[in-house]
């Protein structure tokens, strides 16, 4: 077995102990594997999977959060395969990886429970992501006392993603999808009484509870269930997170009202809607788009509430880097030119967003 982690706060805490403890105890044995970032790298990547090669392995538990549950996702599609695990975060469908289980340290990516994994490839510093149901990991414990002593903001940066998670599925062209919309909407809302009652009280066991699962409904793909989905702020924010290191949930906060506000025209109803059901916003019905601005509006203020950034100077990214972003965004890597699903985007679309953001 491989035990993978990130850095110190495993340790120091005495999770790792208490987890490789469990595992003397039932006779097990193991290697382990440290380092992994934010922003998970392919370096180390390549190196779990020598390791993992070299000493057999025939597991992976992954102790930590998201960044580890994918970096441990990438290694375990790796390992059986001849080739480079990159091909995997460039489109190469596979269907064999080594099995995975995860002790969740974090309420954010969702990857806990999700067939998805998000690697940074460090020669170009493109992020990309891979999917495969030989990634949903087989087993997770989820024990919210293991997110009590996070850091305000982490806490804020994980919420936001798993909002972000639930927009990325609600913002779709498929029609009458009233069961999985009604899902969205109220994972939504517990995020918005939960978010508050959390930062104010970091012990409050029954709100990280409530958070942790809605990770895992937002990202397992319960709520994407019959339904095109969208994507394209994620792959926005992927550029953010590559180029500038910023936690993915920040990067989220600035691109999603940016890219609301230029899309809201696309289903102009559909953004009434959440405003009015989620925001408690006022239905104009000769002008939706007021509900939708308003709705707009409440996530920004939302989001500024619990200590998120509101535009790129927060995230310490630079004007200048826009056109560069843009492009990579659309074509790197071997992307053909366009994002996302709900609108499609092209380079000056998304160089367009990314103004918003200034």
């Amino acid at each position: 077995m491989l035990v993978h982690f990130g850095g110190n706060s495993a340790r120091s805490s005495g999770l790792l102990d208490r987890v490789e403890a469990s595992l003397k105890a039932e006779g097990l044995e193991y290697v382990e594997l440290g380092g992994v970032r934010p922003n998970p790298r392919s370096g180390l990547v390549y190196e779990g999977i020598e390791l993992c090669r070299k000493e057999k392995v025939d597991f992976i538990l992954a102790v930590g959060g998201g960044s580890t549950i994918d970096s441990a996702k990438a290694i375990a599609a790796g390992v059986p395969y001849d080739g480079d695990f990159w091909d995997f975060y460039r489109g190469k469908a596979f269907s064999e990886a080594l099995p995975v289980g995860t002790v969740l340290t974090i309420a954010a990516a969702g990857s806990e429970g999700s067939a998805d994994s998000v690697i940074t490839y460090e020669d170009g510093m493109y992020k990309r992501g891979a999917t495969s149901e030989a990634l949903r990991p087989a087993f997770s414990i989820l024990n919210p006392a293991l997110t009590q002593t996070l850091p305000a903001y982490q806490t804020a940066c994980g919420i936001t993603d798993i909002m972000a998670h639930l927009f990325e599925r609600y913002f779709t062209n498929t029609k009458e999808v009233e069961v999985t919309d009604r899902m969205i909407e109220g994972l939504l809302m517990t995020m918005i009484h939960e978010a508050p009652r959390v930062i104010a009280d970091p012990d409050n066991y029954e709100a990280r509870a409530n958070i942790m699962w809605a990770g895992m409904m937002a990202h397992n793909n319960s709520c994407g269930v019959g339904r095109v989905q969208d994507w394209s702020s994620h792959d926005i924010e992927h550029e953010l997170s590559a180029i500038y290191d910023c936690a993915h949930g920040a990067g989220l906060a600035v691109v999603f009202p940016a890219w609301m506000t230029y899309t809201m025209e696309h289903d102009v109803n559909r953004f009434a809607q959440l405003a009015c059901r989620v925001w408690g916003c006022s239905m104009d019905f000769a002008h939706p788009e007021a509900a939708a601005q308003a709705g707009i509006a409440a996530l920004k203020a939302f989001l500024k509430s619990i200590g998120m950034p509101e535009n790129f100077a927060g995230l310490g990214a630079k004007e200048e880097d826009i056109e560069r972003m843009a492009h990579t965004a659309c074509y790197g890597d071997g992307r053909k030119g366009t994002i996302g699903n709900f609108v499609k985007l092209d380079e000056k679309d998304v160089a367009d967003i990314y103004r918003l953001m200034l």
